[in-house]
């Protein structure tokens, strides 16, 4: 297995995760995108007769405030607005993908703790519909805290996730898991059932450091719990075109992940607080907003990585 990238060395890639991206329609040479390529239209996704088997993908990053949970949300009502069945996992004790479904979630009876804790609970008993058609979520409240500690001593406690989510693959297109901003076991959880990881990179010079602990991490999940995961890509958020900072840094992430890189870019707008206080995805909140944009960008290159 390659070494993890490290922003010292901008000619180590990411070996077997280095992921390229399907071929969409011809770019035009002297029209460059947000990421400094060749500008690249990806096409209006095809609507699916039929759905299932779930591509599953973890967004991760250990780092907090990253745009993780915002980009979960939005990549997820995108992904349906464009006709693809999605279930969203919110992995994370603080519960913020909940929250920013408008899901009153300290109140709930059931949530993922209990999906991973009592074998007599099932997905169907956790799941709600969300406002958005085909998007659906498994809740998180502060409960799940304690999951980290009540796993421990579980057998096969990597794989408990998977085992849960497993009865439901076949009815979604994608399973997005917003993970908490920790390398703890549920994380690598998410990795353990996940096909592929997208990593939200906030546009610092620091951000761009830290990811080569987060790739190690995938590289030995990779290796001991799950041959088939994959780097979906890393999307770079909080963007400002407007600074020599953001340009810089953006060039330096393109040098060193090359095409794990998503031409989609994700920018900082102050309409995404606003959606976490209306409990709805930028794309209705706001639907011709910058930020909806950039999200329906980024299904459409997600969608062109099917398979």
């Amino acid at each position: 297995m390659a070494a993890a990238p490290d922003a010292e060395n901008p000619g180590l890639d990411l070996g077997e995760l280095q992921h390229h991206h399907a071929s969409p329609r011809d770019a035009q040479e002297g029209d460059l995108d947000a990421t400094g390529r060749p500008r690249i239209e990806f096409p209006e996704p095809t609507p699916k007769s039929t759905h299932g088997p779930a591509r599953v993908i973890a967004v991760c990053n250990q780092k907090g405030g990253v745009g993780k949970t915002t980009t979960t949300i939005n990549l997820g009502a995108s992904l349906a607005a464009y006709g693809r069945r999605v279930l969203l996992v919110d992995l994370d004790p603080q519960g913020a993908l909940s929250a920013g479904l408008g899901v009153a979630h300290h109140e709930l009876e059931l949530t993922v703790h209990n999906l991973l804790m009592e074998s007599r609970i099932s997905a169907d008993d956790v799941l709600l519909r969300t406002r958005v058609d085909g998007l659906d979520l498994l809740p998180s409240n502060i409960d799940l805290s304690a999951a980290e500690i009540q796993l421990v001593n579980e057998v096969g406690r990597e794989q408990t996730l998977g085992r849960a989510l497993y009865p439901v693959l076949d009815r979604y297109d994608y399973i997005l898991i917003d993970c908490q901003p920790s390398l703890g076991l549920l994380t690598v959880n998410a990795l353990a059932c996940a096909d592929q990881v997208l990593i939200p990179m906030e546009c610092e010079y620091f951000a761009l450091r830290g990811l080569a602990l987060l790739t190690d991490t995938v590289d030995k999940v990779k290796d001991r719990l799950n041959p088939r995961l994959d780097l979906a890509g890393i999307v770079v958020t909080m963007f400002d075109a407007r600074t020599l900072h953001s340009r810089d840094v953006m060039a330096r992430v393109v040098e060193v992940f090359g095409d794990a890189v998503y031409r989609s870019v994700i920018s900082r707008t102050v309409r995404f607080p606003e959606t976490s206080v209306a409990g709805e995805p930028i794309t209705s909140w706001a639907p011709k907003s910058t930020g909806a944009n950039a999200y329906r960008a980024l299904a459409r290159e997600v969608i062109a990585q099917e398979k």
